[in-house]
Order: C-alpha cells, then structure tokens, then sequence
C-alpha cells in the first residue's frame, strides 16, 4: 500500500494529565493515568480537607466506610500539598490495616496484594505525599500502567489557575491536555486553543466486577478505592481497566 501523502498524516500527540496524589484512589484516577502520555502529580497546589487527598472509600457488608489518614492541621487554607505531615498521634495504620483484613480478608486475591499495605502499615510515615505516591506506584505496576509521572514542583510553574496546566503542558511537550469531566466548571477552555493546546474530557465509565457482599439483595457498589477491585480480580484487574467495552467484559450490568 503506498504511503499517505504528507498532509493527510496526523502528527503524533502527546497526552498530559494532571491531579493531586490521593490516598488509594479509585479507578477512574488510574484510567486518567492510562490514558496519558505522561502524567503530573499536583503536588504545590493547596491542599484540601475533606477531599481525597487522605481518604478514600472501602466495601463493607453494610455498604462503604471511609479510611482517612489524620493529617495535621497548621493553616490549611495556606498549606501546599507537598507540605502536609501526617498526624501519628493516633493510631490510624493499625486501623486501617485490619479494617483491609476485615472487609478483603475472603475476597479471592487479597493475599496477593495484602502483605505490600500491611508493610506500608507497620512503617511510620511523616509527610501524606509520599505514603499516597509510594501506594499510586505499587497500584500502578499492580495494572500494569507504566505511564512516566513527574512532580509540578520540579517543573518551575509560575502561573495558577488554568494558566498552570498550560505552563505544565508546554514544560513537558504535550499538545493535549485530558482533564477530568469536572474541569468544565472552572477551567478556561478558549485558552487552550489559544495555546495550541488541544483540551479533552475523560469520559469514564466504571467497570462491574466481582464484588464481595453482593448477594442477599446488596447491589454493586462503584466509586470505591482501586484496592476493592484488586482484591477481587487480581490480575485480571488492569485488563478489566482498560478494556472499552468493560460491562462485555465483566458480565454486563449487575442490577
């Protein structure tokens, strides 16, 4: 077959997507994370209590509960990401490693995957970031997501705002941004066009899969940590993620 002409062949692109380290994230943070070129952790934009930076969602029998890593409270309002220490007055990784034993001790791989958190738990972490950047990685190789990741805070940003993902798109060399569905309500979208920056919307649709505490009328719950489905699928998990057509894949719609 002869070649296409010249005008007719698209230049590669280069996909950037950006977000906060979240403690054990949920899948459609990873699916983000797949579907760019490079990714950048937000790591001098300020944090946010009450978010998903130090907490995340879980399955129980009765429905879901919260795991949160206190942090401490020093001017929140004025504290960068990068900066937050964790408060180990308490103690939350004991509680959080058997409430995993609990609620996943059944589920059919949670020996695969149990004994990396129950290391992570035993171990005394200072600063939230590096405990939610130490996990992102292991969940990432877990799904086989091999996506280079760098730090705002290496790249010298000046701007904020939706100047700051411009500034970080050029920094890096991407001519897409891919932003999660709620960056329609404050990013500034003819800048990018402007920039030369083609903007994208990640259109995310949460995979059924076999989930423990699903009989007897309890229904599937979505929106739970990545960890819900590693337990539950194992290796299967990174397939069940990427897949396109994921209710063919897992079964169709759990009603």
């Amino acid at each position: 077959m002869a070649n296409l002409p010249t005008l007719l062949r698209e230049e590669p692109k280069m996909i950037l997507s950006v977000h906060q380290p979240q403690y054990i994230s949920w899948l459609g943070y990873f699916d983000k994370i797949y579907k760019s070129d490079c990714f950048v952790f937000l790591d001098s934009v300020q944090y946010k209590s009450r978010e998903y930076q130090n907490r995340n969602k879980i399955r129980t029998k009765d429905g879901w509960i919260w795991l949160t890593v206190p942090v401490i409270s020093k001017g929140m309002h004025q504290q960068k990401i990068c900066d937050v220490r964790i408060n180990n007055d308490s103690d939350w990784q004991r509680q959080h490693r058997e409430s995993l034993r609990v609620w996943y001790g059944r589920a059919k791989f949670f020996k695969n995957y149990f004994p990396f958190f129950e290391k992570i738990y035993t171990k005394k972490w200072e600063k939230l970031i590096d405990l939610n950047v130490c996990i992102i990685n292991y969940i990432l190789k877990a799904l086989k997501i091999n996506t280079p990741i760098y730090y705002e805070s290496e790249l010298g940003i000046t701007t904020q705002g939706t100047g700051r993902i411009i500034e970080i798109c050029k920094k890096i060399g991407a001519d897409v941004y891919l932003s999660g569905i709620g960056g329609k309500d404050y990013l500034e979208e003819e800048k990018f066009s402007q920039a030369g920056i083609k903007l994208e919307y990640q259109n995310f649709i949460h995979p059924t899969y076999h989930q423990q505490y699903m009989g007897s009328g309890n229904i599937f719950l979505p929106y739970m940590s990545c960890i819900d489905l590693l337990f539950n699928e194992g290796e299967g998990s990174g397939k069940i993620l990427r897949s396109e057509d994921r209710n063919k894949l897992c079964g169709g719609l759990i009603e």
